[in-house]
């Protein structure tokens, strides 16, 4: 059932979610990607690449966090389990900084889609456990690694009293998914995150992300844009440079409701808001 009407908290014309992923992999196993152009060969152990994946949770979380607080955002990082065992420090300053911390799986190299529904719920239950003894919240949403969720992954969520996933692949604005246990708000993010300019210009983000939010502001209001980075990649300066640039140059505009995902979730719950498509006929 669509909502007859859909806005945001005092008529702002555009929601800016910014989620941060903090990841990391099974021991002795790098990223998949890298800055590398040229791979190692297999099977042997790439020091490099595992030393360069490790580099969000030792210092990139820890400049993002910073970036964020300089332009008064309150961002969702999204953890991985394991790192709140491996830099307990970082995810506990996640949230001491005002952030909201969401569940992200246990380890970024094991896939949701992989596992049988026992093990995938006892994943999520894990995840949200370390979450919440390290940081001392409980995560109130969740994005699988690299949105490889199940035909389960919703209702588990709902049945641990999460607002939101971040799994949405089939809508722009946020909007409420039933399942066994109640609705739960499907928030997209970024399709384009920093990962996307690797071995490019980091210029491309600052491209995408001020025409992408010209655009909605213009003509879709109430619009909703998505920004996400990963304390790996965005936590690095020539990454970090160009969303500072981009924050403050949303900022200049009126009618912006920067949100946490949790914010936005309860928002989208609370108000009952199911956008409907046709809106767009008359954008």
């Amino acid at each position: 059932m669509t909502s007859t009407t859909y806005s945001w908290p005092n008529g702002k014309r555009i929601a800016v979610g910014v989620t941060v992923m903090l990841e990391t992999w099974s021991e002795g196993k790098a990223p998949p990607y890298g800055v590398q152009a040229s791979p190692i060969k297999a099977g042997a152990v790439d020091l490099g690449g595992i030393a360069w994946g490790s580099y969000g949770g030792k210092v990139g979380v820890w400049r993002i966090i910073n970036l964020l607080k300089q332009n008064g955002i309150r961002g969702t990082f999204c953890v991985n389990g394991r790192c709140a065992e491996i830099f307990p420090e970082a995810v506990e300053q996640i949230v001491k900084s005002g952030h909201d911390v969401a569940g992200h799986a246990y380890l970024q190299d094991q896939l949701m889609a992989y596992m049988t529904p026992e093990e995938e719920q006892r994943t999520i239950r894990q995840c949200l456990d370390l979450l919440e003894k390290v940081s001392g919240m409980r995560p109130q949403g969740w994005v699988s690694p690299v949105m490889a969720y199940t035909a389960h992954t919703r209702d588990f969520l709902a049945a641990e009293k999460l607002l939101w996933s971040g799994d949405a692949r089939d809508t722009d604005l946020p909007r409420i998914s039933e399942t066994r246990y109640g609705p739960i708000a499907q928030i997209p993010i970024s399709d384009f995150t920093d990962n996307r300019v690797l071995r490019s210009s980091s210029m491309d983000l600052w491209d995408v992300h001020k025409e992408t939010f010209d655009y909605l502001y213009q003509h879709e209001a109430p619009a909703f844009m998505a920004m996400s980075m990963h304390c790996h990649f965005g936590g690095r300066p020539m990454i970090s440079a160009i969303f500072e640039k981009l924050f403050k140059y949303i900022a200049r505009h009126d009618g912006v409701w920067f949100a946490t995902y949790a914010e936005i979730a309860k928002w989208v719950l609370d108000n009952k808001l199911d956008p409907d498509p046709r809106r767009l006929l008359t954008a």
